[in-house]
């Protein structure tokens, strides 16, 4: 049993996760026990294999064209610093995981996901600089079908920054980097490096 169905849109509802599995393209949320997709594409319910315990159908969400790895909620992705305001930070997701995706996946870290102490005294401004790489984690799909992120966790933040001389500059503590070239100092939300 194969059935294709209607087209969805990320963050529309597939079913409930009682009566279904998330397949590709779709994730299931603990907190209402909903399956939601996770891309644009069609609708699909597959029946389980015979010999599975698990009796649930599987729904997943196919795309027109063959697509690459989807953010979903608990995704480590990379992202790129697009733009920086006074409460929220805009990052297009080059990658999940170790995949780079084919889509364009926008990304929003809130002034309250930077860090995990001292929230009200996070500064954008002194975190985040466009055309900063950052390690970042996937809270949920949020609104205007960008995902939200959170780097509140030693390893997540800026893995990779440009100074204004263009070299890569070096981290030196928690919340600075500096251009090896000039020796100027730089404020960031560094990410601690894992080996």
């Amino acid at each position: 049993m194969e059935e294709a169905d209607e087209m969805v849109t990320p963050g529309e509802v597939l079913g409930r996760a009682t009566d279904l599995k998330a397949g590709k393209g779709a994730y299931a949320a603990s907190h209402n026990n909903t399956i939601y997709a996770s891309l644009t594409g069609f609708r699909r319910i597959q029946a389980p294999p015979p010999a599975s315990h698990d009796k649930r159908p599987t729904v997943e969400v196919t795309g027109h064209k063959a697509h690459g790895p989807v953010p979903e909620p608990g995704s480590v992705v990379i992202a790129r610093v697009t733009k920086v305001m006074a409460r929220t930070v805009s990052a297009d997701i080059m990658c999940v995981g170790p995949k780079s995706v084919r889509e364009k996946f926008t990304g929003i870290i809130r002034q309250q996901d930077v860090r995990a102490t001292e929230i009200d005294k996070v500064d954008m401004h002194l975190s985040f600089r466009p055309g900063d790489i950052v390690r970042a984690v996937v809270l949920s799909l949020g609104d205007a079908r960008a995902y939200y992120l959170s780097t509140a966790k030693n390893e997540l933040g800026v893995v990779s920054a440009e100074s204004s001389a263009g070299a890569t500059m070096v981290p030196i503590s928690w919340t600075e980097m500096q251009c090896p070239l000039t020796g100027q100092i730089e404020l960031r939300k560094v990410a601690k490096v894992v080996n």
